[in-house]
């Protein structure tokens, strides 16, 4: 169910990449070392260790550095994503892509040799330091709510603060840290680079969520008097807003590249259980209501194709494609946990066991539906866009 590659390049990655997680990640699916919050890291370091071998290593950069476009990225994350351990293994996965993005973007040559390079070469893992506790009052879907806080101290900065949900925290060595900063009314924040582990950034404790494919897990953190030298503000300050958005954009769509291809394997094994399994004197698939429920998954993944490939095509074009990127992030994620769905449903009792991967992806989808953003705050933005430009039209007639 994977749409045409868009470029020849694309299409030689994209295929040795599934050739790669089919025969050689899947296998490691029911390896013990996939633990509750995350594969553990000589796990994650065994997986890179191969697919570095097979010259696989962060596919979506090339080895002078450039980056593949986003519609050629999203033929090679798909295939990445047909397993929950496969973006772990050529690391493709949130935040490590994510975040590799923004530095490419944002950062210095001097940021790049000490923080980027390990990333790409798959020596170094990362996390984003954005999301805070409700409980404190503190930013989640709306960044002005951002409690952290950086102040000049000498020539450094001074970082105050607690974190929550920050994925992969626990084992990473880069650190972007978001921390409010300025001193006027309108809400400012800058973002810092820093060496993990720190003794001034303590882990409380891994939270217990739903899902379970990413290195780390998701660690409640507090900062205390983490001292930060000027050299280390990643951009430039107060301007952290406006960094969060060149990286949020084409983090979500590749949110939706992942997590269609792990989809995609789900069908594939409903489609498999349901033209081999016999129930009332026939295949399960001759059943309406199992026949009816995989041609709903391929309408579902079809139009979920389009979407990515649509959303890939407005960001190639340079545009920022916020919008954009909030109704592809609805719409896959939307599509993909119906799809989901009804192939735990369609396995009946194996569906809900662990005996295949589907009970996993649909975890990790239904949590797909919350990150980079709840389905109800894209739609509550676009519908403040839509508001704007239909009140601005009816002004300028």
């Amino acid at each position: 169910m994977f749409t045409e590659c868009p470029t020849e390049r694309s299409r030689l990655i994209a295929d040795r990449v599934e050739r790669f997680v089919r025969d050689v990640v899947i296998p490691y699916e029911r390896d013990p070392r996939c633990e509750s919050h995350g594969p553990s890291e000589d796990l994650v370091a065994e997986l890179r260790d191969k697919a570095r071998a097979a010259g696989l290593m962060t596919p979506h950069i090339l080895p002078d550095g450039s980056h593949l476009n986003q519609r050629e990225t999203a033929a090679v994350l798909k295939r990445s994503g047909l397993s929950p351990l496969g973006p772990v293994a050529v690391n493709t996965m949130a935040p490590d892509e994510g975040n590799m993005f923004l530095l490419g973007a944002v950062a210095t040559a001097a940021q790049k040799a000490r923080f980027l390079a390990p990333l790409v070469a798959g020596k170094a893992r990362s996390a984003f330091f954005m999301t805070e506790p409700a409980e404190d009052g503190g930013a989640g879907s709306d960044p002005s709510m951002l409690q952290t806080t950086a102040v000049r101290g000498g020539d450094d900065w001074v970082i105050n603060g607690r974190k929550k949900f920050i994925t992969g925290a626990e084992g990473a060595s880069v650190g972007i840290v978001m921390a409010r900063t300025g001193d006027g009314d309108r809400v400012q924040a800058t973002m810092f680079l820093v060496d993990l582990p720190h003794p001034a950034i303590r882990i409380e404790r891994l939270i217990d969520t739903i899902d379970s494919s990413m290195p780390g897990g998701h660690a409640l953190v507090v900062i205390d008097n983490l001292r930060v030298p000027q050299a280390q503000v990643l951009g430039e300050v107060n301007e952290g807003f406006r960094y969060a958005q060149v990286r949020l954009s084409p983090a979500r769509l590749s949110h939706c590249m992942r997590w269609f291809g792990c989809a995609t394997r789900a069908d594939e094994i409903a489609r498999g259980y349901a033209t081999t399994r016999k129930a009332f004197g026939k295949l399960l698939i001759d059943h309406e209501g199992v026949g009816f429920m995989l041609a709903e998954n391929l309408i579902d993944l079809q139009q979920a194709a389009l979407m990515i490939d649509w959303c890939a095509g407005v960001l190639d074009e340079g545009s920022l494609g916020t919008a954009e990127s909030s109704m592809a992030k609805v719409a896959v994620s939307e599509a993909l946990f119906r799809v989901a769905d009804r192939c735990v449903q369609i396995l009946g009792g194996m569906g809900v066991s662990r005996d295949t991967v589907v009970e996993q992806i649909f975890r990790e989808i239904r949590g797909f539906r919350i990150y980079d953003g709840p389905t109800e705050v894209h739609k509550w933005s676009l519908a403040k866009k839509i508001k704007r430009d239909t009140l601005g039209a009816a002004h300028h007639k």
